[in-house]
């Protein structure tokens, strides 16, 4: 098990120049930057439209118009662009109820097994057990109005079984090669808002990462304990196109905005003479 991320950088998404034909990365909880919003909380826009899903297992785009299900999934949806995921192109996904979207078919599982949640080539924002049957739940959402980029939020989402005491917030962001990364951006995004629930009826743990579904998978550390939820709310976190964390943008020490401030006094103060002279 490989808990240095800054190796992962020399790797490439298959995994080809690691060692070993299973491989496991860990990404310290301390490359998670507080926050509490939503990435669409930033640019505007809202978060989508609801996700139709199945009613869990059944052929996608039959379930209630509302989007609420437990155990569904929708698809297969296009991006628009393609994404290569450890090493391999995608131009569609599905979408899952339970906290995830997977390439070349839906994941009804509900109680996430080995670092990722399944044996599937999969991003797990959240993968945990979610029901949204709940009056009070709310629903997946799917945003796709910007060129090269797709938003899925769990917003407000209940547990199983129909359990809507306690709500999870949380959203992926993923992006194509057309876009324009911003610095301190990447091409895969996790948003997390309140995350008071882990416990479901049928676990008690999620997990938080990315698989390709035969051994290579890079995870959060604690995904799939007991007590990541905790850790994850109000926080976000960024990764490049090879899975590498992408740190937030430097903030200058409050000696450099002091200087800062200084400039922009002596500019105004040489202004002020030109105007007089």
């Amino acid at each position: 098990m490989l808990k240095d991320v800054g190796r992962f950088a020399a790797c490439s998404l298959a995994f080809a120049v690691c060692a070993g034909a299973h491989a496991q990365l860990i990404v310290p909880q301390t490359a998670l930057t507080p926050s509490g919003l939503y990435y669409t909380d930033i640019i505007g826009g809202g978060i989508g439209s609801i996700v139709v899903m199945t009613d869990g297992g059944n052929a996608p785009g039959i379930g209630l118009a509302t989007g609420r299900n437990d155990d569904g999934f929708s698809g297969p949806i296009n991006f628009g662009y393609t994404l290569n995921f450890f090493g391999t192109n995608y131009t569609q996904f599905f979408a899952n109820n339970n906290g995830n979207i997977s390439f070349g078919a839906g994941i009804s599982a509900f109680v996430p097994t080995g670092p990722t949640g399944a044996a599937s080539p999969v991003i797990s924002p959240y993968f945990a057990d979610v029901d949204t049957r709940g009056t009070a739940s709310g629903v997946l959402h799917l945003r796709n109005d910007i060129a090269n980029q797709t938003i899925l939020t769990w917003d407000n989402v209940g547990y199983y079984n129909g359990h809507t005491d306690l709500l999870d917030s949380f959203q992926l962001v993923v992006r194509g090669p057309g876009y324009v990364i911003p610095a301190g951006e990447g091409t895969i995004g996790f948003f997390y808002k309140n995350m008071p629930w882990i416990n479901t009826d049928t676990s008690t743990t999620a997990a938080v990462g990315f698989g390709n579904g035969a051994g290579m998978s890079e995870v959060l550390e604690g995904s799939n304990t007991s007590t990541i939820n905790a850790a994850l709310t109000n926080h976000y976190i960024w990764f490049d196109q090879n899975l590498v964390v992408v740190p937030p943008p430097a903030i200058p020490e409050p000696e450099t905005y002091a200087l800062m401030l200084a400039g922009i006094a002596a500019l105004g103060v040489v202004a002020r003479r030109r105007r007089r002279s």
